[in-house]
């Protein structure tokens, strides 16, 4: 009788041959500057933990003291018998915080794209969208059945051209594009492409995963940092990186919001997040507007430690936030680099990043840098970079 899976045999010998199958480390520690992987004691420059929020004392009381009140789970999803108080409080502190009119919490960023995507634009319409837009962006465009159209990476008069071209041809258009790019670490042109979508009637939705609680003031995200609070129609966001917790948020124009609350897939038929993630996260807006220091202190620590890498001799790319790509190129590379960091006494954990994450001949080690790590810790992680990279002749 043949194996019906002997295909996937086949497809896993071909990622360990291209240097692609994935290997998924054990955390056996909370989440901070040093934490135990696999059994063993590493420097992290590896999660999103820009704040180093995940493990604050504050946040962890006000996760206990919910469940105290609230229990571990709503049991229900938000539409029907979920939606509590606690939910309420966040929506309208976060829009407060990000200068808008509404804000929509749902379980994480991932799902906030497919839920306001498709409740957006549909079979009839258009998506303008970034050639290197995340995966829960192209997700969420493919559900809403809208006709998808490419434009090239942060590239104003190719996306120009690209709407002048279409946008009379569909009922309605939106532009969708991140606001940090989780790989490259570079920053979308917000302003331009603001104009341009105002100019053509397009509407507008950024999202900025990797820019709340880093961009703007006191990290208020990408928004903010060009002066457009409350005019995208749409900012998506995520509470599980600088803010160190759980879930996503759809913010903008309450009509908007508004709408998506009704016809969102995720939010009307996926449990509601739990009381002890909300509260988490109601503490963490707390801490970012009471005080700066945190964002001032990521920044510091990405200057020092980019600096350094360019010193080094290492090609960090074109990023310019704490997203810090080592570019390698080759992706079997990358995975030896990646172990021999993790392997080195002291030793550091920074995952690679290959095909399809990035495209072909692109492949990197992405280091993470967060206000948890000190001065010590940063110059530790130099050490053992460029220790790495002359035992690998990346660098001299």
């Amino acid at each position: 009788m043949a194996d019906k899976f002997s295909w996937i045999s086949e497809e896993f010998a071909n990622l360990e041959k291209q240097g692609l199958r994935t290997a998924i480390r054990t955390i056996g520690s909370p989440c901070g500057a040093w934490m135990v992987v696999d059994g063993k004691k590493v420097l992290n420059f590896c999660t999103n933990n820009y704040l180093g929020l995940a493990n604050h004392e504050r946040l962890k009381a006000s996760a206990q003291q919910a469940v105290g009140v609230w229990g571990v789970g709503p049991a229900a999803v938000r539409s029907i018998a979920g939606t509590l108080e606690l939910h309420r409080q966040l929506e309208e502190r976060l829009a407060r915080f990000k200068g808008v009119e509404d804000a929509l919490y749902v379980q994480s960023g991932f799902c906030a794209n497919q839920a306001a995507i498709p409740a957006m634009v549909g079979k009839g319409d258009v998506i303008f969208t970034d050639r290197l837009n995340h995966a829960s962006i192209i997700d969420g465009c493919r559900l809403s059945s809208a006709t998808i159209m490419v434009y090239e990476h942060c590239d104003v008069t190719d996306a120009e051209r690209v709407i002048t071209e279409n946008v009379g041809k569909f009922r309605r258009a939106l532009l969708i594009t991140d606001g940090v790019f989780s790989m490259d670490g570079d920053v979308a042109p917000l302003d331009q492409l603001f104009e341009l979508c105002e100019r053509h009637g397009v509407m507008t939705m950024v999202d900025d995963a990797h820019g709340e609680g880093v961009l703007g003031h006191g990290g208020r995200g990408i928004v903010d940092h060009f002066g457009l609070n409350g005019k995208f129609d749409l900012e998506i966001g995520t509470l599980s990186k600088a803010f160190g917790v759980m879930g996503g948020v759809i913010a903008g124009h309450k009509l908007v919001v508004d709408w998506v609350r009704q016809k969102a897939r995720p939010f009307l038929f996926s449990s509601a997040v739990t009381a002890a993630d909300t509260a988490a996260c109601l503490a963490a807006v707390d801490l970012l507007e009471q005080s700066t220091e945190l964002v001032e202190k990521l920044w510091e620590n990405t200057r020092y430690f980019k600096e350094g890498m360019r010193q080094a001799g290492f090609d960090t790319g074109v990023s310019i936030t704490p997203i810090t790509p080592i570019m390698l190129g080759d992706a079997t590379l990358a995975q030896q680099f990646s172990r021999r960091l993790f392997e080195s006494t002291p030793g550091v954990f920074a995952m690679p990043i290959g095909f399809p994450t990035v495209p072909q001949g692109k492949a990197r080690i992405r280091a993470m840098i967060s206000a948890a790590h000190s001065r010590e810790d940063l110059d530790t992680g130099l050490e053992v970079f460029a220790k790495v990279g002359r035992e690998l002749g990346v660098i001299g």
